[in-house]
Formats: C-alpha cells, structure tokens, sequence
C-alpha cells in the first residue's frame, strides 16, 4: 500500500508540474509573440523618427530651390535688359557710323565744288588765310558748313567713344551676369541632386515602414473595434459574472483590447504531436484551412512552440478543455476561438476560476489573471519584485479607454 501511494503521489506531483510548466508556457509564448509587436512598434517609431528628418531635409532643399529659381529668374532678366541694351547701344554706334560717313561725304563734295571752280580752297584753308584767294561769298558759306561739318565729326566722334564705352561696359556686365547664372544652375543642380538622394531616401523609409506596418499587421489587428471588444465583454460579464471593467483591463494586458491575435500560420509555429492534431480538429470543425489561420509564433527565449489563438490567446488543447463550458454560455454549437464573443467568453470562464472573482474582489481579480498567465506559478507574477501583473490588470480595469484607438 506505501508503494502505490507513494506511486501515486509521483504521479499527482508529476501532474502538477507539468501543469505549470504547460501554463508558463503559454504565457512565455504570447509574451514573446506580444514583444515581437512591440520590436517593431520601435522600429517603426525609429525608421518614421528618421523619415520625418528627411523629410524636414527635403523640405529645406525645395525651398532653398525655389529660392534660388527666383535668383536665377531675376538674374535671367537682368541678362536680358542688358542684351537689350547692348543691342541698342550697337544701333547707336551704327548710326554715329553713318553719320560721320555721311558728313565725311558732304565735306568731300564741298571741298571738290571749291576746286574745280578754279579755287584752291584746300592749300589755303591749310595755309589759313582766305584773302590771298578772292574767295567769293560763295566760298564763305562753303567754308562755313565745312567748320560745322568738322565740329559736327567731332560730337560724333566723342558721342561714338562714349557710346563704346558704355557698351564695354554692358558687356562686362553681361558677362558678369553669365558667369552668375552658371554658377546659379550649378547651384541648382546640387539642390536637386540633394533633392532626388532624399526623396529615394524618403521613398526607401517609407518602404520599410510599409514592410514594418506589414509585418505588425500580422500580429495587430484593427478590424475589431471598441464597441465590438465592450459588446463582447458586456455579454460575457453578464453570463458568467465577472466584473466588465476588469475583464476589458485583461483584454488591454493580453491582447490589446483584441488587436493581438497572433502573427503566424501553423507551419511557422511549429506546433507538432497531440497540439497540432487538436489544432487541426478544431479548424475542419470550423471549415478553416489550418494552414491559414493566424496564431501566435514560436518564443525567442527558449525551445518551445506557438499556436495560441484568437483574443484570448488559449492553445488549441485548453481550447478543447473549455469547448463545452463556452458552448454552454454562448450556445454557439462549436465554439470558434477567432470569434470575439467566443474568445472574451472563454477567457471570462478561466478567469472566473478563482474564487472571489465573481464578488468583484480586487485581490481575486489580481490573483486570477496571474494564475492565468502562468497557473500554478502565479505568486511570481503579482509580488512586488518584478512587474506585478495583477496589478497591471486593476490599472488598464480603470484606464482602458486610453487604449480604445
């Protein structure tokens, strides 16, 4: 008789270690699936951190471009006034040209007039007395509009060097002006090579950002909204007694009032043995392709396994365990752990377990969602050493509207 007693409490101790161990199991697996959404919250945060200084960077190269088309526009135009006034300038110095030819020709023809009227007004315009000559009034006039001729040549002369003055002048500036606008479209070619290096930089941020939001859509999901997680907790407060507020502060630690509902299919899992045929018996009831459905991933801390389901993230054997007491409730035939309903109810079940919960006591309440994280294991999980989740649930019991966006 000491024998097989001592057998059977082998066994019992047997039983109940592996009951804890089975539990903290689970809770280490929506643990680390929950960390794995919160690796990529912060990378998400740090790659939009880094895109929203590029931006700031690509803001400042635009309008340091738009900037500088303004100088270069302003520039542009000042060219074009000058080669416009070049142009006139030239125009002038044209007719100046003309004209001292013009006047050149008029003092030739009067000095021919002169001569072949038996005169020598030329030896003696250059002898300068007139009188030797028995000039006629006639040579008096020629005389006459030869000065203003030469006085008329010499206005000419200093209005066509002022003019060729200005002129150089307008070219230097013009030059001047074209060696500004080189140096501004280089200056704009440097802009918008920063430009397009940022906009890729941008462009590849947002890329990863997509891929991130991807990869966190798969653990977070939006589809169920506040109403529907407050309806469900409703319901099931009322069917099994537990207190409303307190079970929308387990959905808030859990499962992020419902967005958390596992990131990966079965294969990435990894779940194997008596779990994966339960997985699969619960799916072909469901008429769910098993190799679709999401659960939670494998733990990085240790060897293990993920296959968690839906809000309340049980395994597909605890599923199985309460299968019956949820359709008892719900009245859902097959009870599915990816209904919202379905899920709140089950967790309300396991968490109505420990007595007192169903009185409202605070100190049942923080002991019930420890003994659901880890089981028999509870006490280290709602002392005051480390993060006292018991605790943690009576806060987000009291705050969880803060989490409803």
């Amino acid at each position: 008789m000491s024998y097989q007693k001592t057998i059977k409490n082998l066994a019992l101790t047997i039983f109940v270690v592996w009951l804890i161990v089975f539990d903290f199991r689970i809770y280490q697996e929506k643990a680390f699936a929950a960390d794995d959404a919160e690796d990529i919250k912060e990378d998400i945060e740090k790659v939009q951190s880094k895109a929203e200084k590029v931006k700031k960077e690509l803001n400042t190269s635009q309008t340091l471009l738009q900037k500088k088309n303004v100088e270069l526009g302003v520039t542009k135009n000042l060219l074009q006034k000058t080669q416009s006034e070049i142009g006139r300038k030239e125009v002038e110095v044209n007719n100046l040209n003309q004209r001292i030819k013009l006047s050149r020709e008029m003092l030739e023809g009067y000095i021919l007039e002169a001569y072949y009227a038996d005169e020598d007004p030329l030896s003696g315009l250059l002898l300068g007395d007139v009188r030797d000559y028995g000039m006629s009034g006639d040579f008096d006039q020629i005389l006459n509009v030869k000065e203003r001729i030469v006085l008329t040549l010499g206005e000419i002369k200093k209005a066509k060097e002022d003019v060729a003055k200005t002129k150089e002048e307008l070219d230097s500036k013009k030059e001047d002006h074209e060696k500004l606008i080189t140096i501004q479209q280089s200056q704009q070619v440097e802009i918008k090579t920063d430009i397009n290096q940022a906009q890729a930089t941008l462009s590849e941020l947002n890329a990863k950002i997509d891929k991130l939001k991807s990869e966190l859509s798969s653990l977070l999901t939006t589809a169920v909204s506040f109403k529907n997680v407050t309806d469900a907790a409703t319901f099931a407060a009322k069917v099994t007694g537990i207190r409303k507020d307190y079970l929308l502060g387990v959905l808030v630690v859990e499962s992020n009032l419902g967005r958390y509902t596992g990131g990966c299919n079965f294969k990435e899992s990894r779940m194997s043995g008596y779990r994966a045929s339960v997985f699969k018996e619960i799916c072909n009831e469901l008429k769910y392709d098993y190799n679709k459905q999401k659960v939670s991933c494998p733990p990085k801390g240790y060897k293990g396994t993920g296959g968690a389901m839906g809000v309340a993230q049980f395994m597909p054997d605890t599923w199985a365990g309460y299968k019956s007491s949820i359709a008892s409730v719900t009245g859902h035939k097959t009870p599915d752990p990816w209904s919202l309903t379905d899920g709140v109810v089950a967790m309300a079940l396991k968490l109505t377990k420990v007595d007192g919960v169903k009185e409202h006591k605070k100190s049942a309440e923080a002991k019930a969602y420890c003994v659901y994280l880890a089981g028999g294991n509870w006490p280290a999980y709602c002392d005051s050493k480390g993060v006292n989740y018991g605790e943690k649930v009576l806060y987000w019991a009291d705050n969880y509207e803060r989490v409803m966006n």
